[in-house]
């Protein structure tokens, strides 16, 4: 028998800095946990949404035959589509590896080391992008799919730490903050962008040279700001015994899909979520790859155009929150997915060389989409049966991860099949609007109280 004092989770009390004495402790690590969403946040923001899609667009087709078409492993593959396919072969992997990196986790309590290794094998491939000139097309698609899948895995470690760190009743807090960072240090650093690459020839740089510094110092910014949560977080003891870290993942969460069986309201909006996000992903992820290819417009105005959507995405959230409070969030979420259909098909209208009809849709989009993601997040946690949480917002977070390679595929098959981008973009409300039947039907009140949870005024 152990002289230590253990919970049924096999984590000492001490272990959790609650409490008087644990306090400072638990503060000391909430702060180093919210510099991981302020090193990889940069990822997302600069090489993912900005400036890898046009760049290593550009880069195939300096590599494709006279029709077009690069043959990665004998595969013709127009060259338009690469960075889409790239992206679906990402989180493909991602998924595949997922559940192995938290079964490892879960089954150690090493989440530390498994971060590390993720975070540096993303921040490695991202800084290797400096190499991406020419016709290196491969190596462009090999890096983005060691960065995104690494990234992918490293949130799922991060993000398991926050029941550890913070109590229940400062989780939303926490979790916020951790949100906010991220959306600093993404403005912060598109900033500087912008200043490197519109002033490049101030700099003695080619655009191609102050590109591959832009998408590099993301990797160099990744890597850096990733020490500080290393040196703060800490693991936690495991009870001994449980499974071994290969298929465990995977089969706690067949466990939960069958567990939500019983409340198939609650599963009915899961799906309708997994299907309208994976449109909204794609969307944010293709935007600049049609704004440079499709309509021309020059990399600054991507640049700012994605600035706008960084700051209008906070005040999009604050308002439909206030919207919620007045027609209920699933009324709102309604409204939202409709108006993400109107700005795929004013984006599909949308005149070449027109920067200012872009900013008028990216504001759009920043008004919409950190509203329709967090008040999905909200709906859903009031259909999650108590005491099951944290196993139904893994399967959550899990399954959106599942879905959203089916985005990507059908935007670069659409390019594929057709070489025009307006038709890959228009191909996208698909997901929206099959999103929004499915949210059309479900009887959310209904929902709730069949999850025997208490049914809120306006919902």
């Amino acid at each position: 028998m152990t002289t230590d004092a253990t919970d049924r989770s096999g984590e000492r009390p001490e272990d959790r800095g609650s409490g008087a004495d644990g306090t400072g402790d638990r503060r000391r690590e909430q702060r180093g946990w919210y510099f991981y969403d302020f090193a990889c946040s940069v990822y997302s923001t600069s090489v993912l949404t900005v400036f890898l899609g046009p760049y290593l667009t550009a880069v195939a087709k300096a590599a494709a035959d006279v029709d077009g078409f690069v043959h990665p492993l004998g595969i013709p593959v127009r060259a338009g589509s690469l960075f889409a396919y790239a992206v679906s072969a990402s989180i493909v992997l991602a998924v595949l590896v997922m559940p192995l990196a938290g079964a490892a986790a879960d089954r150690t309590g090493r989440k530390k080391p498994l971060l590390a290794a993720a975070a540096y094998l993303g921040a490695g491939a991202t800084a290797g992008m400096f190499f991406l000139e020419g016709d290196r097309y491969l190596l462009g698609a090999f890096l983005l799919i060691v960065a995104n899948a690494s990234l992918a895995v490293s949130m799922v470690l991060y993000n398991a730490y926050l029941p550890q760190i913070a109590e229940p009743e400062e989780r939303d807090a926490v979790s916020s903050r951790g949100w906010a960072f991220g959306y600093t240090s993404g403005a912060l650093v598109l900033v500087l962008n912008l200043v490197l690459y519109s002033g490049h020839d101030s700099f003695g740089l080619s655009e191609s040279d102050a590109v591959r510094i832009c998408l590099a110092s993301a990797g160099l910014w990744w890597g850096a700001f990733t020490v500080v949560p290393l040196r703060r977080l800490r693991d936690r003891r495991v009870a001994p015994g449980g499974e071994g870290a290969v298929g465990s993942g995977w089969r706690q969460l067949v466990s939960t899909l069958r567990d939500m069986r019983r409340h198939p309201l609650t599963l009915s909006f899961l799906l309708a979520y997994l299907v309208y996000n994976d449109g909204v992903q794609t969307v944010i992820s293709q935007a600049s790859v049609y704004g440079s290819e499709e309509l021309g417009l020059e990399q600054t105005t991507l640049i700012t155009a994605v600035l706008l959507v960084q700051v209008l995405a906070v005040a999009g959230a604050l308002g439909m929150g206030r919207l919620a409070r007045v027609y209920g969030a699933k009324r709102t979420v309604l409204g939202s997915l409709a108006v993400w259909t109107l700005i795929l098909a004013a984006a599909y209208f949308l005149p070449a060389g027109a920067p200012l009809w872009f900013y008028v849709l990216a504001a759009a989009i920043g008004l919409v989409l950190g509203g329709s993601q967090a008040l999905s997040r909200s709906l859903f946690s009031h259909l999650v049966p108590r005491g099951k949480e944290a196993e139904y917002f893994s399967a959550y977070e899990m399954s959106d991860r599942g879905l959203s390679w089916l985005g990507p595929l059908v935007f670069g098959l659409a390019y594929q099949l057709t070489g025009s981008y307006r038709d890959a973009i228009i191909s996208l409300v698909l997901f929206f609007a099959l999103g929004f039947l499915l949210l059309a039907r479900v009887p959310v009140r209904r929902a709730i109280a069949a999850a025997g949870n208490p049914v809120p005024d306006r919902i």
